[in-house]
């Protein structure tokens, strides 16, 4: 369609709207500055024409973009005012009206030349998540899907404020999580989530494309420009802004959907306590191994190996000790219904050909020697990669004998890295409350399903410095937010 289509200003449409000019194109969608003959007050309208691009995909957009803002009242984003088809002349198709925020988007702002500082960033996240906090809370939550600068208008900056934020165009809105195989891809590339590349879409997915957002105004530089191999935005190497700041943006635009916040009220409540982010987060302090500690630890750059010892050479030996004394009482307390059995018995086993007997008892005997060599010479061992988290049983070194069938964790899939409390809360039945200890404890979720509990792989329980220490070390290498519960 002709981008002169709607140049004849004497245009008026629904017998109320007086065409001014033409404020952008985008394929089938044409966006109009006009004039509300009833109000006297400025409107944007789009509208969406019914041409040889015109897909039925489309129209369905149009409809919930519209369909969303009637049941949208928020100060931050335009208000709805109405709806209708237009029929004239070659005009054909359907309108959508909105109130008109006379102000300059992002990207235009940073065009003409205008430089954010990092207190600037920081109001225009917290008023953004606001919005975005405001959408996600509906039944169902409001997922916009298309956060960039050219759809966030800022005016009336004033002194040490940034001005009033606005969240603009709501064409690729979604109002529900779909499950269905048929999905719609929307969206601008750099600002976009990965997983929004799939068709599929979460709250999350708009913290994302709000952090490559903060971002370009802080670098002036396409996102794409400045993503790593993985996916990952390199922050690190961002200088005009804080640590504070580049941990709260890595949080937010992890490229792994598990990894990343999951609410804008929470990356909200980070951002308005930032100057804890890294105790919550990232602890400062770095722990050392404890004293006395028999875990053998190796680092690189590329893994970290973790040696736990399995038990003792005491408690192997009152363990043995422990298993002959019930043997013996078993023995005892049956001798007397074993002698009545014990001639069908062993009629039963001379009956048994004499290879297979054989073939039991090396197998028993083989097993028995296996678990004896593990208890005094095995140990568990725990391999953490960037790609993948690696624990087995094994005996002697440089995995010679693996004992059990290996536990393999992608980095990728993990969510957030766990550090029970020592204590928990017991109400007895006078309710009252009782602290009990308990063994502290990592655990490792996979996804939002899948845990692992480090003392499930263990002999013997850590200490709380020891696992203090393995957690930090755990959590510094992989880059995972350590969380205390």
């Amino acid at each position: 369609m002709s981008s002169n289509l709607f140049g004849n200003a004497s245009i008026t449409l629904n017998n109320r709207y007086l065409i001014l000019n033409q404020l952008g194109q985008n394929r089938v969608r044409h966006t109009l500055l006009a004039k509300d003959c009833i109000t006297k007050q400025p409107v944007v309208i789009k509208i969406l024409l019914f041409s040889e691009e015109f897909r039925w995909e489309d129209l369905k957009l149009f409809e919930r973009e519209a369909e969303t803002l009637q049941n949208l009242s928020h100060p931050a984003i335009p208000k709805y005012i109405d709806y209708f088809e237009v029929d004239i002349s070659k005009i054909k198709g359907f309108a959508l009206v909105q109130t008109y925020i006379e102000a300059k988007s992002l990207q235009e702002q940073v065009r003409d030349g205008r430089n954010f500082t990092e207190q600037e960033i920081k109001q225009l996240g917290k008023s953004l998540l606001a919005v975005l906090d405001y959408l996600h809370s509906r039944q169902p939550a409001v997922i916009h899907r298309d956060i960039k600068p050219s759809n966030i208008l800022l005016t009336n900056r004033t002194g040490n404020s940034v001005g009033d934020v606005y969240l603009v165009d709501f064409g690729s809105v979604q109002t529900t999580i779909k499950t269905s195989s048929t999905r719609t891809v929307v969206g601008t590339y750099g600002y976009m989530p990965p997983e929004q590349f799939g068709g599929r879409s979460f709250p999350a997915s708009d913290l994302y494309s709000l952090g490559a957002t903060l971002i370009y105004l802080i670098t002036e530089k396409y996102p794409t420009e400045l993503l790593d191999d993985d996916l990952n935005f390199q922050i690190e190497y961002i200088n005009n802004i804080s640590s504070e700041l580049k941990i709260w943006l890595e949080l937010i635009t992890q490229p792994s959907l598990n990894r990343r916040l999951s609410s804008s009220k929470a990356a909200l409540e980070l951002l308005e306590n930032i100057d804890n982010i890294k105790d919550k987060y990232y602890q400062t302090s770095r722990t050392n191994q404890p004293k006395n500690s028999k875990i053998k630890f190796r680092k690189t750059n590329q893994n970290l190996e973790i040696f736990f010892p399995n038990k003792g050479s005491v408690t192997i030996i009152r363990d043995i000790f422990s298993w002959f004394i019930v043997c013996l009482i078993l023995c005892t307390s049956f001798w007397g219904l074993l002698d009545n059995y014990l001639q069908p018995l062993i009629i039963l086993i001379l009956a048994i050909p004499q290879y297979i007997l054989v073939c039991l008892g090396i197998s028993l005997a083989f097993y028995i020697f296996v678990l004896l060599l593990f208890q005094i010479f095995g140990r568990v061992h725990i391999s953490v990669g960037k790609k993948s988290i690696f624990i087995a049983k094994e005996i002697f070194i440089n995995q010679a004998f693996i004992f059990s069938n290996p536990t393999i964790i992608a980095t990728d899939n993990i969510w957030r890295l766990v550090s029970t409390s020592q204590y928990y809360k017991l109400v007895n039945l006078q309710k009252i409350a009782e602290e009990i200890e308990k063994t502290p404890n990592l655990i490792i979720w996979e996804g939002t399903v899948h845990q692992y509990n480090l003392n499930s792989y263990l002999d013997q329980p850590l200490t709380l410095a020891e696992r203090n220490w393995i957690a930090q070390e755990i959590s510094d290498f992989l880059g995972i937010p350590l969380v205390e519960e």
